[in-house]
């Protein structure tokens, strides 16, 4: 877990700066639709959609843009099919790598990330090569300062399978996608504000990298989630505090 929350600070620095927003709330528009088209328009049914709808006004994403995405996606107003696809693969130092991808061109995508993992030293796998390493997972993280005993009390309440503290003394707690919203639900009626919540994909077992090998996975890290496709990019990587610095 402190590999992926190390990981996931710099991530969300970067995409602070680096992404533009329109492409943003495209890619968020697409999860939306998806997630509306494979289980329903209705949030309180749908904990998939309920998940992209939060992660969307979390990133300011307007209502309307919001409302448009589910309505393609039941099919009340037309648009463009997307198919889901994961592409797994290898980055510096055999690290683990999964890139999910909402895509209306399969060849394209493809050649598109195959490129990407080429011109940072990676490979492309075949199917199962890396996903076994990975679970999918609800963190909902509270920064140090916290009620540690008030959050487990209601992290437990509500479902939640784990609850860890970090090395920063901050808290993540661990959730299915099927007790994300009530685990979230359960905090707000406690009075606990989240500093973040999101569904992420946990690795079993971390890679630790040097300062060179971080540098080129960032950077491959980067090209593919700024592919239109690309939705979501995960690692196994474990990156040191004295590297981070560095970075």
């Amino acid at each position: 877990m402190a590999g992926h929350s190390k990981w996931s600070k710099i991530k969300r620095q970067k995409a602070v700066t680096d992404k533009a927003r329109g492409k943003l709330f495209a890619k968020l528009g697409r999860e939306i639709a998806v997630a509306a088209r494979e289980g329903g328009g209705d949030l309180n049914f749908n904990p998939r959609l309920r998940t992209a709808v939060d992660n969307a006004r979390s990133q300011s994403m307007p209502n309307e843009n919001i409302e448009r995405a589910i309505k393609r996606g039941t099919g009340d107003l037309p648009g463009v099919s997307f198919e889901e696809v994961t592409y797994e693969g290898y980055g510096p130092g055999g690290v683990a790598i999964l890139c999910e991808t909402l895509t209306d061109n399969k060849n394209r995508t493809v050649a598109e990330v195959r490129h990407g993992f080429s011109k940072f030293g990676g490979s492309l796998g075949t199917n199962g090569s890396v996903a076994y390493l990975f679970e999918k997972t609800g963190v909902v993280n509270f920064v140090a300062g916290n009620d540690e005993e008030l959050i487990m009390e209601a992290a437990l309440e509500a479902g939640a399978h784990d609850v860890v503290i970090n090395d920063d003394d901050s808290i993540d707690v661990l959730t299915t996608l099927e007790k994300f919203g009530a685990v979230q639900d359960r905090f707000k009626d406690s009075g606990l504000q989240p500093g973040r919540a999101e569904m992420t994909m946990l690795a079993s077992a971390e890679v630790d990298l040097d300062l060179d090998g971080a540098l080129t996975l960032l950077k491959l890290v980067e090209h593919l989630e700024d592919l239109d496709d690309v939705q979501n990019v995960y690692s196994n990587a474990n990156i040191s505090d004295e590297i981070i610095a560095q970075i």
